[in-house]
Formats: structure tokens, C-alpha cells, sequence
């Protein structure tokens, strides 16, 4: 009868490999969690628009009329093209896909440095603020869940800052003479979008209240009962042609008489 050999491992050894398995699998869910974050990343840059879209035009047959904002005018450029083939002129285009009130207001500068002669600006501003944390991570809690069905609290202060960022730029731009500011606000998010539209309700009323209580000559344009899901691209967020025809349609109104 044979005798079986055990091998017998030392208690130091065991401790070694259970380190080297712990180590592997902190390793490999870091990993896991950038490759995440990465593309949470990327999804919310492909979604809000903040690569491509169109350069500045900073020379038009009506220099004083500039429009600045985001990607609901700049990612297809059709919002700009169906306002200027209604006037029969080119106005001056400063808008950036993917821009907060920051970006902007930075437009704001960039035109006033090309030509200050600034009369009238048709703009939205305040979307990607909002937007671009919650589709990240949504650390202000802007989406409504099924177990929280209301638009957050925290999420009510963090637009409400925006408002008064909104305040200050439509200010500024009173004070240094524009006459006209026709701001458009945000139709409601649709498809996997479509648990922001609270969020994009309470929006359009911060600045709305920011277009009647700065010292700007500022008319707000609300869009939410025009556009329909079919005039919304996949996205949940951009607007197709029908869209941007229907924003132009919106917006023609205000503008026509500054001319």
C-alpha cells in the first residue's frame, strides 16, 4: 500500500497569493470603472454635441445681428439657415456645440471683439449646464426616477444658479448697448431623454424670469408646446429639420420687425 505525500503549504504562502488575488481584482475593477467612466464620457459628448458642428462666421451681410449659443443652433446649422433664407440676409454666428452659459458668454466676447457694433442677439443659453452633469452622473439628481418621481430639490437650487448666471449675461449685454435679445428656451427631451423633461420645465422658467428681470430688452421664446417627438432626432436631445424649421418659425416673429 502506497503512502500519498501531502504538500504542505506554509500559512505565509497562502497569505502572499491571497494578497497577489485581492490586488488583481482591485486592479481589474479600477480598470472596469475607468473604461465606464470613459465611455459614460463619450456617450454624453456624442449625445449634447461637443465635438464638430460649425466655425464662428464673423462677416454677414448684417453684422449687428449675431446669434450665440449651443448645439440646438450649431450642431446641424439648419436653426441659422432657415431664420436667415426667411430675412434674406446672413447675420454673424458665434454658436458652439456643446457650450454652457460660460461658453457663451465667451461668444459673447468673441463677436464683440470681431465688431462691438452689437444691436440685436438670438441665443439660447443654460441647456448643457443642466444637461451634460446629469447625463454623466447626474450628481444634482435632475432625472426623475420611479422612485423619485419629483424633480429634486438639489436639482431646483442648481438650476436656480443658473438663472442667475443667465441674469448676468443678459445684463452685460444691456450694458453694452445691444438693443434686442430674443432668447430661445429648450423644448422637452424625449426617448432615454425623456426623464429630464421636469427638469427642462422648471429650465424655461428660471429663464424666462431671467429674460423679464434682467435690464435687457429680452424676449424669451418658448418652444415646448411646437415641437413633437418626431421633430426630436434620436438623441432625445437635437432637433431634425422639422425641428429647426419649427424653432425658426418660433423665433421669425421677434426677429422680422428688428430688421
Amino acid at each position: 500500500m502506497g503512502i500519498n505525500h501531502v504538500s504542505l503549504v506554509s500559512p505565509k504562502t497562502i497569505k502572499v497569493k491571497k494578497m497577489k488575488i485581492l490586488s488583481q481584482t482591485i486592479s481589474y475593477t479600477k480598470s472596469l470603472a475607468a473604461v465606464k467612466l470613459l465611455a459614460s464620457a463619450f456617450i454624453a459628448i456624442s449625445v449634447v454635441g461637443c465635438t464638430g458642428g460649425n466655425p464662428y462666421v464673423t462677416s454677414a451681410d448684417r453684422n449687428e445681428i449675431i446669434t450665440v449659443g449651443d448645439s440646438i443652433f450649431d450642431l446641424s446649422g439648419e436653426l441659422q439657415v432657415f431664420l436667415e433664407q426667411k430675412a434674406g440676409q446672413t447675420f454673424r454666428n458665434y454658436t458652439q456645440n456643446g457650450a454652457k452659459i460660460a461658453g457663451i458668454s465667451q461668444q459673447y466676447t468673441d463677436a464683440k471683439a470681431d465688431d462691438a457694433n452689437i444691436q440685436t442677439i438670438v441665443m439660447d443659453a443654460g441647456g448643457n449646464d443642466i444637461l451634460i452633469p446629469a447625463i454623466l452622473f447626474d450628481p444634482q439628481k435632475c432625472k426623475t426616477r420611479w422612485y423619485r418621481p419629483n424633480l429634486s430639490s438639489k436639482c431646483k437650487a442648481f438650476i436656480d444658479d443658473v438663472y442667475v448666471d443667465g441674469v448676468n449675461l443678459l445684463n452685460s449685454m444691456d450694458a453694452d448697448g445691444v438693443s434686442d435679445v430674443i432668447f430661445l428656451g429648450y423644448y422637452h427631451t424625449t426617448g432615454n431623454q425623456a426623464n429630464l423633461v421636469q427638469a427642462v420645465d422648471y429650465g424655461d422658467t428660471k429663464l424666462s424670469q431671467a429674460c423679464a428681470n434682467s435690464t435687457a430688452n429680452c424676449t424669451f421664446v418658448d418652444p415646448r408646446s411646437a415641437i413633437v417627438a418626431a421633430d426630436v432626432k434620436s438623441d432625445g436631445i437635437h432637433p431634425t429639420t422639422s425641428g429647426s424649421q419649427k424653432l425658426a418659425d418660433l423665433i421669425w416673429p421677434e426677429l422680422q420687425p428688428l430688421l
